[in-house]
C-alpha cells in the first residue's frame, strides 16, 4: 500500500500555476529524487508532501498513522540549547520533559539537591508516558549521527546545524522523509555520511538536490517537475538527460504542427462572410478553443545565457604563496602555504568545514595579510569574487538596482544594453526585476550574484561555494563557462561532479594547518588524501555518562561524577566478548538489505516483496540498535 497519494494537484500563487493537475504515488522504502529548474515548484511540492500547505484543488491521501519528517533549506535563526535539547524536541511535550530531565541530572551530579528533588516530580511525568523509550530514541539517534549530546547548539557549523536539526526530525521515527537540499553547506564528509545513513535507511525518502553525484547514488527514482507537470525518469542522470531531450523535442514538433493548424483556421476566419455561414459556425466554435488552448499554454522558461565581458590579460604569474601561514591571533587555519597560480590555472579548494578555505581564499587576494611569509599578486589583476554568504546583495534593493547599481544601461561584452534585458538573460522577468531582493530563493539569488559577477571585466574569478542552490542545468552551463574562460579561477565546492569537471589542480586543506596540491578534480585524488576528508570532526566537550533509568521511591541523578566499575560475572564477560562479532555479522546483513532495497528493480517486481525487506530491515535495525546498547552497558557498568 502507497504511503501517500497525490491526485489531481493543483496550486497557484497569483498568475502562476507551480502544480496543474499533479498526480504521485509514494511507495514504502523507495527514495526519490525531484528535479527541476529554480523557482518549477519543487519546494512547494515537499511543503504539500508535509501537510505544511494546503492545495487548491486535488486529493492527498496518506496512510493511517503516517510519521512525516521534513528538512527544510533554510533553519531556524532563534534556536538556542544543547544538541540534545535541540534533538529532544523534535518529540514536542515529551521531548521538552526528556530535556528537562536531562538538565536536572547533570544539575543533580553536581550535588543539587533541589535538582535531585525536583527529577522526582518529572520523573513521574516521563513514567506515564513511557518516556524512557524515548530518552532511549534520543541517545540512539544521537549515536547514530555521531553528536555530542551537551555541546551548545550555537557553536556548530552550518553543516553540523543541518546534522542536528536532522536528527530532531529522525528521532521521530519517520515513515517518510523529506529533504530540501539537504547538502548546502556540508563538506565532503558530511555529504558521504548523509549517504551512506540514506543509503542504508528503511524510510521512504524524497529529496531535492542540486548534487549530481549524491543523485545518483541514492535515488532510486526521478521526479522531473516541468511547468507544473511531473514527468517520471530512471535514476541515471544520463538517462534522465535523454528523456528530458526527448520529450521536448516531441512538445517542440507537436506545438509546431498545432500553431500551423491555428495559423489556418485564422486565415480562414478572416476570408469574410462565409465563415459565418451556420453549416460552419462548428468550425468558429473550434477555432475559439484552439485560441483558449494557445492562450493558456506555458511556454519553457529559456536557458541561462552565460558569457564573461572581455577580461584585459593578467601577467603569467597570478599568485604566487611562499611559506605563507593564514589565520587570527591565537588560531593558524593555514601554514606554510606553497602556491604558484598561473595565468588559466583552474585551481578547486577542498577541505572539511572549518578548514579555513574563506580565509585562505582572502589571503590568496590580498584581503588578510599572512601571519607569516609572502603573498604575491601578478601584474594587471582584475578580480570578481563570488562571496557563498550573498553579503554582497542587499535586502532592501530592487533585484536591477542590485545589479545596475541605479543605471538602466549596463556594457557587456562591449555593447550597451537595458539592465531589464541583460537580467532577463539569467531568467529574470521584468515584473521580477523590480522586487527586493529578499523575495527571492536561494537559487534566485546565486543567479543575481552571477549576473552582478559577470558585469565586471575581470581576468581572476574566485568563487566560493557557487553551486548551492543552482538547478542543474545553470549548474552545468556555468560549468562550460568556466571550462572555456581563458582567464583564471579559484573556486571552494563541496560538489564533487564541479570539482571533477571544472578544476586543473586541487589544493586540499587537511583541517589541521596543512596543505597539499594534486593534478586534476576530486577523482584524482589519492585515497590517502580523500580517506580522510570522508572523516567527519565534531569538537566536542566531554560527554557525561548515559543516564540510567532511576527507581521510582528514590530518585538519582542521571549521571555520575566519577567512575564506577564492578566485576562482571562469567555470563556478563562471556556475553560482551561475543558482541563484536555478532554487531559486524547483523551490520553486514544490514548492508544487503540496504542494498537491495537500493535496487530499482525491487520495486519493479511488486510492492509485496519490498514490504517484506522493508519489514527485515526495521526488525534488523532494532536488534544493531539493542546490541549496540548492551555492548555499551557492559563495557560501562553501573
Amino acid at each position: 500500500m502507497a504511503l501517500l497519494t497525490l491526485k489531481g494537484i493543483r496550486l497557484a500563487y497569483g498568475m502562476a500555476s507551480l502544480l496543474d493537475g499533479v498526480d504521485l504515488s509514494l511507495e514504502p522504502g523507495e527514495r526519490v529524487c525531484v528535479a527541476g529548474r529554480n523557482g518549477e515548484g519543487k519546494s512547494t511540492l515537499l511543503k504539500i508532501l508535509a501537510g505544511q500547505i494546503q492545495p487548491d484543488s486535488g486529493e492527498v491521501t496518506r496512510r493511517d498513522g503516517l510519521v512525516t519528517a521534513y528538512l527544510t533549506q533554510e533553519l531556524p535563526e532563534d534556536v538556542h540549547g544543547s544538541i540534545f535539547d535541540v534533538v529532544a524536541e523534535g518529540l514536542g511535550r515529551n521531548g521538552l520533559l526528556l530535556e528537562r530531565f536531562h538538565h536536572l541530572s547533570l544539575e543533580a551530579a553536581q550535588g543539587d539537591l533541589k535538582a535531585l528533588e525536583a527529577m522526582g516530580r518529572v520523573q513521574v511525568e516521563l513514567d506515564a508516558v513511557d518516556g524512557w523509550s524515548l530518552q532511549n530514541r534520543v541517545e540512539t539517534t544521537l549515536s547514530r549521527l555521531e553528536l555530542p549530546a551537551d555541546q551548545p547548539f550555537a557553536e556548530l557549523s552550518g553543516g553540523l546545524r543541518r546534522r542536528v536539526w536532522l536528527a530532531r526530525e529522525l528521532v521521530r521515527a519517520p515513515d517518510l522523509l523529506l529533504l530540501d537540499e539537504p547538502t548546502n553547506h556540508l563538506d565532503i564528509a558530511a555529504i558521504a555520511w548523509l549517504e551512506g545513513m540514506l543509503a542504508g535507511t528503511a524510510m521512504t525518502v524524497v529529496f531535492i538536490t542540486h548534487d549530481r553525484s549524491f543523485m545518483e547514488r541514492l535515488a532510486t527514482r526521478i521526479l522531473e517537475l516541468d511547468r507544473g507537470q511531473l514527468y517520471e525518469h530512471p535514476p541515471s542522470l544520463e538517462a534522465f538527460r535523454q528523456r528530458q531531450a526527448e520529450r521536448l523535442e516531441t512538445e517542440i514538433r507537436q506545438r509546431a504542427e498545432f500553431d500551423k493548424k491555428l495559423a489556418q483556421e485564422e486565415t480562414w476566419v478572416r476570408q469574410g462572410i462565409k465563415a459565418r455561414r451556420t453549416r460552419n459556425e462548428g468550425r468558429v466554435r473550434a477555432l475559439e478553443q484552439l485560441r483558449r488552448q494557445r492562450a493558456e499554454r506555458r511556454e519553457r522558461q529559456g536557458q541561462v545565457r552565460l558569457a564573461l565581458s572581455p577580461e584585459q590579460r593578467s601577467g603569467k604569474r597570478v599568485i604566487e604563496a611562499e611559506k605563507a601561514s593564514f589565520g587570527y591571533p591565537g588560531k593558524m587555519v593555514v601554514r606554510e602555504l606553497d602556491l604558484l597560480l598561473q595565468r588559466g590555472d583552474r585551481l578547486g579548494i577542498v577541505g572539511p568545514n572549518g578548514a579555513g578555505k574563506t580565509t585562505l581564499l582572502r589571503g590568496l587576494i590580498g584581503q588578510l595579510a599572512p601571519l607569516s611569509g609572502t603573498v604575491t599578486l601578478g601584474t594587471q589583476l582584475e578580480i570578481a569574487y563570488f562571496d557563498q554568504t550573498r553579503a554582497q546583495l542587499d535586502e532592501g534593493a530592487s533585484v536591477q538596482d542590485a545589479v545596475g547599481e541605479g543605471r538602466d544601461r549596463v556594457t557587456v561584452n562591449g555593447n550597451t544594453r537595458h539592465i531589464l534585458s541583460y537580467l532577463e538573460d539569467f531568467l529574470f522577468p521584468p515584473a521580477r526585476s523590480r522586487q527586493p531582493v529578499s523575495a527571492l530563493s536561494g537559487g534566485e539569488r546565486n543567479r543575481l550574484l552571477l549576473a552582478r559577477l559577470f558585469l565586471r571585466p575581470a581576468n581572476l574569478l574566485i568563487l566560493d561555494e557557487p553551486t548551492n542552490d543552482l538547478d542543474v542545468e545553470t549548474l552545468e552551463l556555468l560549468e562550460t563557462l568556466l571550462i572555456e574562460y581563458t582567464g583564471t579561477v579559484i573556486v571552494v565546492s563541496h560538489d564533487r561532479a564541479f570539482l571533477d569537471n571544472v578544476v586543473t589542480s586541487t589544493l586540499v586543506l587537511d583541517g589541521s594547518g596543512g596543505a597539499e596540491e594534486f593534478v586534476g578534480g576530486w577523482s584524482d585524488l589519492p585515497e590517502r588524501v580523500t580517506a580522510p576528508l570522508l572523516v567527519t570532526r565534531i569538537q566536542a566537550p566531554e560527554r557525561s555518562e548515559p543516564a540510567p533509568r532511576p527507581a521510582a521511591s528514590e530518585p538519582r541523578p542521571a549521571t555520575r561524577a566519577g567512575p564506577v566499575t564492578r566485576k562482571l560475572s562469567y555470563k556478563d564477560a562471556r556475553e560482551l566478548e561475543q558482541l563484536p562479532a555478532r554487531i559486524e555479522r547483523l551490520e553486514k546483513q544490514r548492508e544487503v538489505l540496504a542494498a537491495r532495497l537500493s535496487d530499482p528493480e525491487s520495486f519493479r517486481e511488486g510492492g509485496a516483496g519490498v514490504q517484506e525487506l522493508q519489514r527485515e530491515l526495521e526488525t534488523l535495525e532494532q536488534e544493531l540498535a539493542a546490541a549496540y546498547a548492551r555492548w555499551e552497558a557492559l563495557e560501562s557498568p553501573d
